[in-house]
């Protein structure tokens, strides 16, 4: 058996309980850690914005701001885009979690943004530390779950909650993957819907993308290398180190978006118990057709 059918039976196993904590009868339920509120609803003290061609910590035109219990990216007083790459930087790392992000698009996307950019985000995972991007770096380097919103045309098809890599490489079906995208198995959620991400995400080894409970990406041993990055501090930058854990970033990239959740349950002491991480992962996982 290989080794990413090994892991996938890990923590695929005791369907039964499976099947039973989709219906909440499972009764280590109350094991299940209180989700840690990312995004408080009122500020973004607990947060490093990072925007690129400005220091670390300087948000410059109010890019990342509260309003409404929302957290909010805009571009009102930008005069263009020009490449100013924005990501915010929760100020805690984690390795073992489950990560529920709650997202919409709203508006035009800002003057000079690049094509590919419309409707596009993400959340960045196992990123590194703030306060090593470089003035001018573009990218944290970091796993990418990106998110891609969908036009007004019902018939039109662009999944989300995808791939990229930016200075970074995974593993896919036993194999090195370096391309920087790849898309996932998603339906495409149109116009300004409200989209709940969730991510599984296990230290080293798996990584999965999850919509209305059905995982639509999976990888593992994601580690450091590739490119993408431009700007950074080469020291910063050890290709081939696996990555166990690290910072998330939410993303600016030149279209507005609204994040209305951003929490967090934290697996870390769970580690090494693959059979009660899967009974509380298919506990926190939203139900199909819940959202």
């Amino acid at each position: 058996m290989k080794v990413k059918s090994m892991l996938w039976a890990a923590l695929t196993a005791v369907s039964i309980l499976s099947c039973s904590t989709y219906n909440g009868a499972s009764n280590s339920k109350e094991e299940i850690p209180k989700p840690i509120q990312l995004f408080n609803g009122k500020d973004i003290k607990n947060w490093t914005p990072k925007i690129r061609n400005y220091e670390v910590g300087d948000n410059f035109g109010n890019t990342f701001r509260v309003e409404d219990g929302m957290m909010k990216v805009r571009y009102d007083q930008y005069d263009r885009f020009n490449f100013r790459y924005g990501h915010i930087a929760y100020n805690t790392p984690y390795s073992y979690y489950v990560l529920r992000v709650e997202y919409r698009f709203v508006g035009e996307q800002a003057t000079g943004g690049e094509g590919w950019a419309w409707r596009n985000s993400g959340a960045m995972l196992h990123g590194q530390d703030p306060k090593t991007m470089t003035r001018d770096q573009n990218f944290p380097i970091s796993i990418e779950a990106q998110f891609l919103g969908g036009d007004e045309d019902p018939n039109s098809t662009r999944t989300t909650s995808n791939l990229c890599t930016p200075g970074t490489h995974v593993v896919i079906n036993d194999e090195l993957f370096k391309p920087h995208c790849k898309s996932s198995t998603s339906k495409t959620y149109h116009g300004d819907q409200w989209v709940t991400a969730e991510f599984v995400v296990l230290g080293d080894s798996i990584i999965r993308h999850l919509l209305e409970g059905e995982t639509v990406m999976e990888y593992s041993k994601p580690q450091v290398g590739g490119d993408m990055v431009d700007g950074h501090n080469p020291a910063a930058k050890k290709d081939g180190q696996l990555l166990t854990g690290g910072y998330i970033y939410l993303q600016s990239e030149s279209h507005p978006i609204d994040f209305r959740k951003v929490e967090l349950y934290d697996l870390e002491k769970f580690k090494g118990q693959p059979e009660k991480l899967n009974s509380l992962i298919q506990q926190i996982v939203t139900k199909k057709g819940s959202n």
